[in-house]
């Protein structure tokens, strides 16, 4: 059990599940402030984003890869102030302007206080509000693993990224563009404006055309979508090309770094079995990425913004106490780029 660092515990305010429905409401309730560990820092919370993801851990499509114990407090994004730190944090102090995504077994932005392990945090960038950098960490991180880590996009590559105007692609394609890919994207008509002054080369509009009859070739695919979506990204894709999905299904890989008992192994090992084979014969390379916390990375996501590489892309700010309402904003699939709580 990690040392944690005794301090006087007061309540705060937080919104909270305490069962898996789908569609339910997030209960408003008190609780006391997390505890704080002896690598931990402590953050008053002054905004938090909404992401799909925490829609669908409200209605249990991760318990299964995520055991939470409930009541769970959600929330995936934070920018904010530190106010405490444990005993053997090193970079952060009192009083420091931060943002982070928290370890997936610690979340809990939505709360009037966080408190996460040193390594998950970065310094906010600079040129921010608290409001704009709390929207970046989980959908920067998640394009930086895709495309730095995993796909190991380099100059004058063709990356296809899905769902160009949502949380994840504002930020990819940006990031695609720094590293000096050829970047094509689909979205609607509304948005083709939108993802074109991010620095897409090609808007596939997916109300007048068939992405997969449009483009070839290509070395990436970051899919976010579902399955026929991910079926047909396969046409784009020239041989020893990478598709990497965010949105599932998972893969055996991503079962034995999860951590997942053999039982749950096979399960996705199964789910995962169809396209795995669909890729395999045309050489293709399908992975399954759910992005992990990391502060180091998050630290040159940062120097990218304060460059002006990357900008957030933010569609509406809710008040804290509309917490509900912007997630069910989120679910309705409509946003451009990220929607934000503003807690403080």
């Amino acid at each position: 059990m990690p040392a944690t660092t005794e301090t006087k515990v007061s309540p705060m305010k937080s919104f909270l599940i305490d069962r898996y429905r789908k569609g339910g409401a997030l209960r408003l309730g008190e609780i006391p402030e997390p505890s704080l560990r002896d690598n931990d820092v402590m953050v008053e919370v002054h905004a938090a984003s909404v992401n799909a993801l925490d829609n669908k851990i409200r209605d249990g499509e991760f318990k299964l890869i995520l055991p939470y114990r409930l009541p769970l407090v959600l929330g995936n994004d934070v920018a904010g102030v530190v106010v405490r730190v444990g005993p053997k944090v090193r970079k952060f102090k009192p009083g420091d302007e931060v943002y982070a995504r928290p370890a997936q077994d610690r979340i809990g932005t939505f709360a009037e206080y966080i408190a996460m392990d040193e390594a998950d945090v970065a310094i906010k960038p600079s040129n921010l509000t608290m409001v704009e950098a709390a929207s970046i960490p989980l959908v920067a991180l998640t394009a930086w693993q895709v495309l730095v880590e995993r796909a190991n996009l380099r100059k004058g590559q063709k990356v296809l990224i899905h769902a160009g105007s949502g949380g994840v692609g504002t930020i990819a394609i940006q990031l695609a563009k720094h590293l000096g890919a050829h970047v094509a994207t689909t979205t609607s008509t509304a948005n083709v404006a939108l993802v074109k002054s991010l620095g897409a080369d090609i808007a596939v509009d997916y109300k007048k055309d068939d992405f997969e009859k449009v483009l070839q070739g290509y070395d990436v695919v970051l899919n976010s979508l579902g399955k026929d979506t991910l079926e047909k990204s396969l046409n784009v894709l020239k041989p020893g090309g990478k598709l990497i999905s965010i949105s599932g299904p998972p893969d055996p890989d991503f079962a034995r770094q999860n951590g997942s008992g053999w039982l749950l192994q096979q399960a996705m090992r199964l789910l995962s079995f169809g396209i795995r084979r669909k890729a395999g014969r045309r050489k293709i390379g399908y992975s399954f990425l759910f992005m992990t916390a990391n502060g180091g990375q998050l630290a040159q996501i940062t120097s990218l913004i304060e460059a002006g590489h990357i900008r957030p892309v933010m569609d509406r700010v809710f008040p804290f106490d509309q917490t509900n309402e912007a997630l069910d904003y989120v679910e309705t699939g409509r946003a451009k780029g990220k929607v934000v709580i503003a807690v403080k």
